[in-house]
């Protein structure tokens, strides 16, 4: 059974820097794609970045963000810098069994249970 475990959440400021990590249990990320969506209240869950055939980040975040794996530790990392508050959301860790990627949820796999980041203005 593969489960995915989300860390590093937390309230910070605006401006502050924060780095999520995702470890995997029950399968290894080699070969996979990985990723972090998230969602905040009232919204539909969407990309934040993605990392497997190719590397693509959403708009909102290109340039303050970046995907790194660690395939030796079976974990992902999400680096968050500049955070604003309209980051604002559960920050959740998904996988898939190939190395394709897509922008949008129905198509990945595995999914972590969320960690909570705030950003305070």
């Amino acid at each position: 059974q593969v489960q995915l475990r989300e860390s590093g959440g937390g309230l910070v400021q605006a401006g502050d820097s924060l780095r999520l990590s995702c470890v995997a249990s029950g399968r290894t990320f080699s070969g996979s794609a990985v990723g972090w969506f998230r969602q905040a209240p009232g919204k539909e869950r969407e990309f934040v970045a993605i990392d497997g055939s190719s590397t693509y980040y959403a708009d909102s975040v290109k340039g303050r963000f970046t995907i790194s794996r660690d395939n030796a530790k079976n974990t992902v990392y999400l680096q968050m810098n500049s955070l604003k508050p309209e980051d604002t959301a559960v920050y959740y860790c998904t996988a898939r069994r190939t190395l394709a990627v897509y922008s949008t949820p129905e198509y990945w796999n595995y999914w972590g249970q969320g960690t909570q980041v705030t950003v305070s203005s």
